[in-house]
């Protein structure tokens, strides 16, 4: 039988899965088979380390929402009936353009009590702003709701005018957590803490962009959902970004990047190095390593982040031999894999896949 490799793409923290549940568990439902039935095991949510694939998190949110009859998944201050975002959705198809869209949207979620206080700003200047005025619930629980409110919207922006939105910033009303570097990731611009509100900046350009979505395409966009509404589009805006991109694109291809750049071919199964990506993105080594230092972060920790979420993916999803992961990933030797694996996760590789991974027979 022939196996498809891990894809590197990236996962989801074990605060996003935790938050998911919680408004369940307040409610009374036993999230116990819910999580098992996404493939997350309950003892695993203890584990600060823990890290899930996005399908995993997209199952838990599915099986959260039947349980609960909530679209806020009992987080939210009120109840949202299921239907209420596709029907938000419906209202904002037939506006002109991306501005009127969203003001009817947030019109929308204002003749619900208990819904969240959305609000667009068009600004006189440099900048739009969207954003959430005051809480939702309580202070933790009122976090996650507004931190995936912004992320949904942001997505769905961009969905209804077919083009990626670049965020200037985004703030976010509560101390920064202890996965803050994660959010950078998510919305792909600054993030900012201790704020006043959750919002997020844009160029005011983008509000008369026309809508292009049709019903159809929406009934597609709903039926996977929340597959790409909660996830993170690879936009390649930054330079890590990029970097990450060229890193996973070697892993999926079994080698480095191609191209009229290359000096030669990255060792096959091998991730590329520094000089073959600075080579593709056509800079050199030091002239990157100075922008990913400028974006705070480095060539080996994109690399770490890749071999991370590319060794977890394979470990869940195929069956792929260890000693031929690790040498995919680019480790000289088994033991320094199983060091690094043990450091992302707590456990040694083979015994993840023995509690959590794919099965052979």
């Amino acid at each position: 039988m022939g196996r498809t490799k891990g894809r590197g793409r990236r996962t989801v923290t074990v605060h996003h899965v935790r938050a998911a549940v919680h408004g369940a568990q307040r409610l009374g439902v036993d999230t116990a088979p819910l999580l098992q039935r996404a493939r997350i095991p309950p003892l695993l949510l203890g584990d600060d380390r823990a890290r899930f694939s996005p399908e995993q998190f997209a199952r838990l949110v599915r099986a959260l929402h039947r349980a609960t009859g909530d679209e806020f998944l009992g987080l939210g201050s009120a109840r949202s009936r299921p239907g209420t975002f596709a029907m938000m959705c419906y209202a904002s198809l037939g506006c002109p353009d991306l501005g009127t869209a969203l003001e009817r949207g947030a019109r929308f979620y204002r003749l619900f009590p208990g819904g969240p206080n959305l609000e667009l700003e068009r600004g006189e200047g440099d900048e739009a702003v969207f954003g959430i005025h005051g809480r939702i619930r309580t202070r933790h629980e009122s976090q996650i709701v507004a931190e995936w409110v912004m992320l949904v919207w942001h997505r769905l922006a961009g969905w209804l005018i077919g083009r990626r939105i670049p965020l200037l910033w985004t703030q976010f009303a509560h101390p920064a957590p202890p996965h803050a570097d994660e959010y950078e990731q998510l919305f792909d611009c600054a993030a900012y803490f201790g704020g006043d509100r959750t919002a997020a900046g844009f160029d005011p350009r983008w509000l008369s962009a026309p809508v292009i979505q049709d019903e159809a395409s929406l009934q597609a966009l709903l039926r996977r959902a929340p597959d790409g509404l909660l996830g993170r589009p690879e936009y390649r805006t930054t330079v890590a970004q990029q970097v990450r991109q060229v890193l996973a694109g070697g892993l999926r291809t079994g080698g480095g990047p191609v191209g009229r750049h290359r000096a030669r071919p990255a060792a096959a199964g091998r991730l590329p190095e520094l000089r073959e990506v600075a080579a593709r993105l056509a800079v050199s080594p030091a002239t990157l390593r100075r922008r990913l230092d400028e974006e705070g972060t480095s060539f080996q920790q994109l690399k770490d982040q890749v071999r991370r979420d590319a060794a977890i993916g394979s470990l869940r999803e195929t069956g792929e031999p260890i000693e031929e992961l690790a040498v995919r990933l680019g480790f000289s030797e088994g033991t320094a894999f199983h060091r690094a694996f043990r450091r992302w996760t707590g456990m040694t590789p083979g015994a993840y896949r023995l509690a959590y991974g794919h099965t052979t027979g």
